[in-house]
Formats: structure tokens, sequence, C-alpha cells
């Protein structure tokens, strides 16, 4: 096979079938209030999220106890530098963590879980993720998008009598959406699942399946084929490892997270009983989206433990450090530099918490909340982390290790910086949330205005759309010009040593900005708008500096309120705060002044073969084989390397 061939057996899809099916898995209707969804139409409810909800004294009581016995296990168990190094995680880690219940921490104690709250499982997260990252991913891969979570929201109570016990103690579980030739575009989706009796047969091959390669229990996102008594559809199915026809081709690596059981899944002819299908036939797609409503919750918990890791480290080396007769700390280019770490892992922190606990006091739709906070922390996280390796400038590119061997502290920096990366990527790139953001924020615009834009539409559906969208701009519109960001006195609750009252009279304002420039940007560009993918980012940016800075604020009322560092918190919320409102006017900026079009053209170039001139004068270190590998149907040729642990 060629370098630029792809299997066959793929799906032919069009641009707009694509569209068409991420469109049908979508949530249409927004049943709850959204604190993120109005920030996008302009309007600030703040009291959606102050004042900031808080778990109940039972639920923290039992979450508080679980962290402490988790905090004493990784810290007299886990070796990080040990599975870095041996890019594994001890089995008898594994199963230290399965008696102490943390693969069962979102199960509910009825089926033999601990029953927390996304609140403290986020927190347990961020504990085990600080001893290990790949313990994370171990255990938010398992019930975050592993089978407990689909189940919980979408599965029978037969099956969630069948599995959940077993997720709960005993076996672990794995997500498999993404093949070789299929990421973010689920249309193409080629492994199959033939209705067969009682049965689907189910074909086809999965790539980077997170804990699959010791997983009990699989979530398999397959296409039903359309047929007499089958509406078919991509359907989600629980299935067992060892059930005949599995095979776990490949442990793959990975420049970070080494410890991951991340893999390449074949499935030939494998029978599984319709009884262990997930939901109706089609709706894979809807329980996938929906169970990473709150799934994508699990790697802000990764980024806030990275941020407080790296404010420790640098508060230490830098003090320790001294350059022309002072600690590196007291100069203003390390020490701004700071000064953003410990901002912003306060900001990160709050995000996370917040997001958290409107997930599980279920008042409120969180699919844009939940995106937000992926989409920020990852990027944030990413930044600090490159910000810690600068401040420790030669020992930051040096491995921990080589830092041992000569007689330093072995302080983990590049290690840091590779097992984030992926963060930008998995769950959503950032590329794919800015995309999937942008379409849930204006929403509203297209369920009034959508027809009128649409060129397959009839003038009959446009003129009816055009009228729709008059009344609803006449009411809309004038909202945006005035608001409670325009007065002096306004959220004066905020005001005290430090004021941050300031900071939400911006936010109201601006969020009333960000809603024109999204209605101009419509106006102008109209059906062209999901092409100008420049400028929704930026949109979605700003949209997210502007919930952190107000779950920022919130926070600090909050610990202000309780009596727990709440000076310390206003300065930190009004640090940070400052620094995101100087982010938030370089994003306006570029919303108009950039150089997308150039862009384009440049693109067109490079394609065309226009600039391979430029290329010249290096040798090519990448390896022969196609760009992406076959994965057509059929029977595996490979060793089984599936591990499961017991």
């Amino acid at each position: 096979m060629s370098a630029s061939t792809t299997p066959s057996s793929r799906p032919a899809v069009t641009e707009r079938e694509a569209r068409e099916v991420a469109e049908a898995a979508r949530e249409q209707h927004w049943r709850k209030p959204s604190f993120a969804k109005e920030l996008f139409l302009g309007r600030f409810r703040l009291d959606l999220i102050h004042p900031h909800p808080l778990p109940d004294d039972e639920a923290a009581q039992r979450g508080e106890e679980f962290l402490a016995k988790l905090r004493d296990f990784v810290e007299t168990t886990v070796d990080g530098a040990l599975i870095e190094r041996e890019a594994r995680i001890p089995d008898e880690v594994i199963d230290g963590l399965k008696e102490l219940g943390a693969f069962g921490m979102k199960i509910d104690t009825k089926y033999g879980g601990l029953g927390l709250g996304q609140v403290y499982y986020n927190k347990a997260l961020t504990l085990a993720g600080s001893a290990s990252p790949a313990i994370g991913v171990l255990l938010s891969a398992h019930q975050s998008i592993g089978v407990p979570q689909p189940l919980k929201l979408f599965g029978t109570q037969e099956q969630r009598e069948r599995f959940l016990p077993r997720c709960a103690r005993t076996d672990i579980s794995a997500f498999l959406l993404t093949e070789p030739d299929v990421g973010s575009d689920p249309a193409r989706l080629a492994t199959t699942a033939v209705p067969d009796g009682d049965d689907y047969v189910l074909d086809g091959v999965k790539l980077w399946t997170t804990n699959g390669v010791v997983a009990d229990l699989l979530v398999v996102m397959a296409r039903v084929p359309k047929s007499e008594g089958h509406r078919g559809g991509i359907t989600a199915f629980v299935v067992e490892t060892n059930a005949p026809g599995v095979t776990v081709e490949n442990r793959n690596a990975f420049m970070g997270l080494r410890g991951i059981e991340n893999g390449v899944t074949r499935f030939h002819q494998v029978r599984v009983p319709a009884a262990n299908r997930v939901g109706e036939e089609g709706q894979g797609l809807k329980i996938a989206l929906t169970t990473l409503n709150t799934g994508r919750l699990s790697l802000p918990a990764s980024c806030v433990a990275a941020g407080k890791w790296c404010l420790k480290i640098a508060r230490e080396w830098s003090a320790a450090r001294e350059q022309w007769g002072k600690p590196v700390a007291h100069h203003e280019a390390v020490g701004s530099k700071i000064s953003f770490i410990a901002a912003t892992t306060f900001a990160l922190e709050a995000v996370t918490d917040l997001a958290s606990q409107m997930a599980d006091e279920d008042r409120n739709d969180i699919r844009i909340e939940g995106a937000l906070a992926k989409l920020y922390a990852s990027e944030m996280a990413w930044t600090m982390a490159d910000e810690l390796v600068q401040i420790r400038g030669g020992r930051g590119f040096e491995t921990a290790e080589s830092l041992r061997a000569r007689g330093e502290r072995g302080v983990p920096a590049e290690q840091l910086l590779r097992d984030l990366r992926i963060n930008r990527i998995f769950e959503g790139s950032t590329e794919i949330m800015h995309l999937l953001i942008a379409r849930e924020a204006v929403d509203a615009h297209l369920s009034v205005a959508g027809d009128l834009i649409d060129p397959e539409k009839s003038l009959g559906d446009k003129a009816r759309a055009g009228a729709n969208a008059g009344v609803f701009y006449a009411k809309w519109l004038p909202k945006l010009v005035a608001g409670p960001g325009q007065l002096p006195a306004s959220y004066g609750e905020f005001k005290h040593e430090v004021d941050l009252s300031g900071h939400l009279r911006y936010v109201e304002r601006t969020a009333r900005k960000l809603a024109r420039s999204t209605f101009y940007a419509m106006s102008r560009w109209q059906g062209r708008m999901e092409s100008k993918q420049g400028f929704l980012g930026r949109i979605v940016d700003i949209g997210a500096e502007l919930f952190a800075m107000s779950a920022s604020c919130v926070r600090a009322e909050l610990l202000r309120g309780q009596g727990d560092h709440g000076r310390e918190a206003y300065q930190l919320a009004d640090v940070f705060c400052r620094q995101s409102r100087i982010r938030v006017e370089e994003l306006f900026t570029r919303l108009w002044t950039n150089t997308d079009d150039l862009d384009r053209k440049v693109v067109k170039g490079v394609l065309s073969g226009t600039y391979e001139w430029l290329e010249r004068g290096i040798v090519d270190p990448s390896g022969e084989g196609p760009w992406i590998a076959d994965a057509t149907p059929g029977p595996s040729q490979k060793e089984n390397v599936h591990r499961p642990i017991r």
C-alpha cells in the first residue's frame, strides 16, 4: 500500500454528511441553564455560580476519608520514577488501588463503589496524578469514559448489576472509538457490528485504546448496518476482552505518559450479545459525547496537579539558586514566570472545582463549562510546565535520573512537559474543542437564523427564518448595549482589602462585547462562518478567559467567607484577572487583525508544492511505511499482548 492510500473499507463521507452525523449526536436542547452559554450570549449570570456551590457534609466527609487513605497509599507504595523508568505501573500498585476502591470512586455504593461525586473524584485524580500521571490516566480512563460512566447514564438496570460491581473492584475498563483512519470525524467509522440472531458480530480495528492492553471490559463504538428491524448507525457495546476474536496487537509507546497501557485492538468475528448493547442502535455518538461532558473534567484535575507541583518546585528552586548576588526569584524576568504559575494554578483549581460541583448538583447544563475547563486547563498547564523548565534552565532539560546520578535532586521537569503534551490532543484536541464549543456557543443564533444562512434551504424556509431572526434579535441586541458592568457599585460584595468587583464588571462588559463580535461576524460571513476557524477559536478563548476569571473571583470569595486564606486568595485572583485581561484584549485585537487569509494562501502553496524548494538541504529520518496503517477487517496476524491484571 502506498503512503497516500487509505484502506478501501473506509466509508466515503462528504463534508456535509460528516457534519450531519456530528450534529445528530449533539444534545439538541438546553433543558437547564448554562453559565457559559449565557456568557457567550452576552449575559453574565453570576447567580448561577455564586455563592459557590459546595458538597454536602456527608459527601465531604466520605471524600476526605478516602483522600487520606489514597495519600498514604501513594506516598508509601507508588514510585513515580520507577514507573517512568520501566514504562509500566507495577501490578502490585494496580492491585493495591483495586483494594483501596480507587477503581470504583464514581460507582454507586450499591454496586460496591465508593460513590464519590465529581469534586472528590477529581481531587483524588489530582493527588494520584501528582505521584504518577500514568496512574491518574489509568483511573480516569477506566471510570471517566470507560464502562462505568456510559452504563450510569444509558445502561439498563441489568447491565449495571452485571458490570458495575466488577468495575468497582476487580475489572479494568477502556473506551474504544478512535481508528487508524478515524479521529474526530466519527462519520467515517469503519468498525462494524452486524446483527446475527441474538448477537452482533463485531469486525474492525481500534487505535490508541488507553487501558486496552490490560482491560477486562471495553466500551466499543461500531457501525450497525441498517436493515429490516434495525435502524442502524453508530452504536455502543460492552465487550469482554477475553472473547474469541479480540486481539491486542500492539502496546503503543509515547513521548510521555510512558506507564500507560495503550494499544491497538482488533476484532474479528467477535460475537457480542445484544444484551451488551448500551442504549439504542444509532445512539453511540450521543452516548460518547454525553459521557465526555463530565468525563473531560478528569483532564483539568491532572492539570491542577501539574500546576501545584510547578509552583512548589519554582518556589524552592528559585529561592535556592542565586545569580548576580540574589536568588533568581528576585529577578523580574524569573519572578514574572513564578507569578504566572501561582495565579494560573489558583485559576485552574477554581475552574475545576466549580465545574465539578456544578456537575454534581446537576442544576446546570455543563457541556460548555466542561469543554472550556478541558481546553483552558490543558493549554495553560502546558505553558506552566514550559515556564518551569525555563526557570530551571539546563536542569529543566536534564532528566531526573541524570540529575540524581550526579548528586542533585531528581526533579522531573522535562518529564512533566512530555506528560502534559498529550492533554492538548486527546479527548478532543484544542482545535476540535474550539469548534465544539463554538458550535454550542452560537446555538441560539443557529436555532433562529440557521436556515437563513443554509444554502440548501428553500426561499420559504429562509423567509420564515428571517422573520424568526428579526423577532429574536430585536429583543436580544438592545440588551448588549448596557449592563451592570458599567455601574461602579456593581458586585460590591467582592470588594475587600483587594477589590475584585472591577474584574467582574469587566467580565460583564466583555461578555456583551463578545456577543456583539459574534453577531457581527455571523452577519458578515453568514454561511462561511463555519470555515472561519481562526476567528471561532479566538472567540472561544475569550470565553474561556472570562469563565476562568469568574471562577477565580467566586472561589476567592468562598475562601474569604470560610476564613481559609481568603486574603491570599483575593490577591491571587486579582493577579490572575489582570493577567487574563491582557490576554483577552490581545485576542479581541486578533479577531479582526490577523493573517488568516494569507495563511490559507500559503497552505495552498505548501500542499501544491510551490514551496517545496524550502525543504532542500536536509535528510528525512522517518522510516518507510504508509502514513496510516491498513485496518482492513480480518483475523489477526500478530501475537495477543493483552495482559489482564489479576
